[in-house]
């Protein structure tokens, strides 16, 4: 009886344990890259059609460049959209040889490090997976003439996560302003009121995403610091 008691006593235990790490396992599980295969496999469907065209100025990210409709605002670009989900900048890292690389693109233009932050990441790891996905480019896409960083932007659901926001913004900022490959779109002050609070008319009902008037200065400040893409700048000679 005693051995039978013991018994029951390792496995009630072993149970407790089980149910115990699950929730970590779940939490662990929702964090994984993996999360995104579907999106993934359909990004690179639309790169095998030839949607997606060789030589494109790509965007890349979370559901803030997936729900922009960029024909609308940069109707004079050959562009791709390769946003996926609810995506960290870790994700675009993860699944750079599967989303940017077969493009080939001209430049990258970049917005990720919203849900990084909103998950409880770090300024500073937001800013180390920046600098690895830059690294990515220059060791994968020589033909790459520029990486645009969109900034974090100001949200009334994320207003408390403020401090680390502008922090992450900060420190990648920093290595735009000191790197020729790099550009920093800002979108911060745009999108405050004049009482410095962020600006719910520019975004949709859940306080996070944009409607088309955020989006409108979201493409001006792209605009602002994008270069002429190789190929459309330079023109053919004149016939003399």
């Amino acid at each position: 009886m005693k051995h039978s008691y013991s018994r029951s006593r390792c496995i009630s235990l072993v149970g407790c344990l089980c149910f115990g790490l699950l929730p970590m396992l779940v939490r662990a599980d929702e964090k994984s890259p993996a999360r995104w295969e579907k999106s993934i496999v359909e990004i690179e469907q639309r790169i095998a059609s030839g949607k997606s065209t060789s030589g494109a100025v790509l965007f890349v990210g979370s559901s803030s460049i997936r729900l922009w409709k960029l024909e609308d605002y940069f109707p004079d670009l050959v562009t791709a959209n390769h946003g996926f989900g609810g995506s960290f900048l870790s994700d675009s890292v993860h699944f750079f040889d599967r989303i940017v690389v077969p493009v080939k693109p001209t430049a990258v233009v970049i917005y990720a490090g919203d849900n990084d932050i909103a998950s409880g990441k770090t300024p500073e790891t937001v800013y180390d997976d920046f600098r690895q996905f830059v690294a990515a480019v220059r060791a994968k896409l020589p033909e790459c003439r520029q990486i645009v960083y969109i900034g974090i932007k100001p949200s009334v659901k994320r207003w408390t996560l403020a401090e680390k926001i502008q922090q992450t913004n900060s420190l990648i900022k920093a290595d735009c302003d000191n790197d020729p490959l790099l550009e920093y779109a800002d979108v911060w002050g745009p999108m405050l009121t004049a009482e410095r609070v962020p600006n719910a008319d520019l975004l949709n009902d859940d306080g996070l995403h944009m409607n088309e008037r955020g989006y409108k200065i979201w493409a001006a400040a792209v605009t602002r610091v994008l270069k002429t893409v190789p190929g459309e700048a330079e023109a053919q000679p004149a016939p003399k």
